[in-house]
């Protein structure tokens, strides 16, 4: 099989870098470790992403929203993996205590799950942690045939038939250690001895494999689930050879990426800086609209006709009544770049020009109730021009901040208008109010 010639050279030319700087293989390790936990979980069904998982793993950061089971799955997929790299550094037995032993350290503590009855009636499971499984775990395919694993009472001598098979072969003068562990994965995973985290452990298991003969582990990509799965089942139809040079495929590519950390040069993946900027993308949405323009004369002048003066008539339109109480209601605009106060109709039509802020007031002059003094009302809002958005500020408080090139909504002006409607009618409250108690 090419493949597997190929990672045995490439094992050759890992060996003659070796040994490897402790911290160049710190941070391999590292990279293997968090790719290791995320897709492994990933594969079934874990819903942590990329950046989430790492978050947990380096910093204990949890993810909102995500279930707790997750994380634990997380947490404790990431301990097996330390104890595995611990271990493998002595000469530590390869037996069924060992796999229980991992079993437990993975799936931590037991819990239930959805199942059926027999008869196909909904109710609960218990999952043991380090035990063999207790009832059948077929599972229908896509087909609706039923694809059988060995049943419980099989269960403890098919992992016996298993370990005794594994250590005739490491006895052998000439194994080869991808076979090994290729093959070693699949027998297990037709075992399917516990109840739940077999895919999980079975992984685990040849990657100790691997790193027991000084191989890197294999990381199964999640966006390479369907390749796995349809390898696995080749296997299934008697064709183990496409399972191991799927394994080997993989190992070439986790050769390639210790052989370049060990020399030095970067271990980022393309797929690495993708993740990264998705996780970028994901905190950045719902923080707010991007910034299609920049600032410039068409921008702020889209500002100007399309958000101050769609809000000036919003106000004027929603307070129509309390307008009827003045003689006259007019707005005044300021610019940053000038000391003058314009009228809305010396300003209309012309260029505004580049601008760092523009005010906005609309004043109701003379209240024309008889037995009231002729007061004012005036309402201000300040519009800021930065490089890329522009923000709206009412007496100092930030209300809105926009890219250009986006208008308020028809919802952000009612919010808008109705606080400003209880502040005027408030006002005018408070001048009946001084005027009924005299004050």
């Amino acid at each position: 099989m090419d493949k597997i010639l190929q990672a045995l050279a490439l094992k050759q030319q890992l060996d003659s870098l070796r040994p490897i700087e402790p911290e160049k293989e710190a941070r391999i390790m590292q990279k293997f470790r968090l790719d290791w936990n995320y897709h492994s979980n990933n594969l079934e069904g874990n819903s942590l992403t990329y950046g989430e998982t790492k978050a947990l793993l380096m910093f204990g950061i949890t993810a909102q929203g995500k279930p707790l089971k997750d994380h634990f799955e997380v947490t404790g997929h990431n301990e097996a993996i330390n104890w595995i790299i611990d271990v493998v550094k002595g000469d530590y037995p390869l037996n069924q205590n060992f796999i229980r032993e991992l079993h437990t350290l993975l799936l931590k503590e037991p819990y239930q799950v959805d199942a059926q009855t027999p008869d196909g009636k909904p109710t609960k499971k218990w999952i043991q942690v380090g035990s063999y499984k207790t009832s059948p775990n077929h599972v229908q395919t896509k087909t609706g045939e039923m694809f059988y694993f060995a049943t419980p009472e099989e269960t403890p001598a098919k992992m016996a038939d298993l370990m005794a098979w594994y250590n005739e072969r490491i006895d052998e003068a000439d194994f080869n250690p991808i076979l090994l562990a290729a093959e070693f994965h699949y027998k297990f995973i037709r075992i399917h001895p516990f109840d739940d985290g077999n895919g999980r452990t079975a992984r685990i298991l040849m990657n100790f494999i691997l790193m027991k003969f000084k191989y890197p582990p294999v990381i199964i990509k999640t966006e390479d689930k369907a390749n796995y799965f349809a390898a696995l089942q080749l296997a299934d139809a008697g064709q183990i050879e496409a399972f191991v040079n799927y394994v080997a495929q993989n190992l070439v590519h986790s050769l390639n990426i210790m052989i370049a950390g060990a020399n030095g040069e970067s271990i980022e993946e393309p797929d690495d800086i993708d993740k990264e900027i998705a996780l970028l993308e994901k905190k950045l949405t719902g923080l707010g609209e991007k910034s299609k323009v920049g600032k410039t004369e068409e921008s702020i002048a889209e500002v100007f006709n399309k958000v101050i003066l769609k809000l000036y008539e919003h106000i004027i339109i929603k307070s129509e009544k309390l307008n009827n109480f003045y003689l006259h209601t007019m707005l005044f605009l300021k610019f940053d770049s000038s000391d003058n106060v314009f009228l809305i109709e010396e300003v209309t039509g012309r260029k505004i020009g580049i601008q760092d802020g523009i005010t906005l007031q609309i004043v109701y002059k003379n209240f024309t109730v008889i037995g009231y003094d002729e007061f004012s009302y005036y309402t201000e809002y300040y519009f800021k021009l930065s490089n890329t958005f522009y923000s709206i500020y009412k007496s100092n408080n930030l209300i809105y901040q926009k890219p250009y090139g986006y208008e308020l909504t028809n919802d952000e002006l009612d919010k808008i208008v109705a606080t400003e409607i209880k502040r005027h009618t408030a006002f005018i409250e408070q001048k009946i109010a001084e005027k009924e108690t005299g004050n």
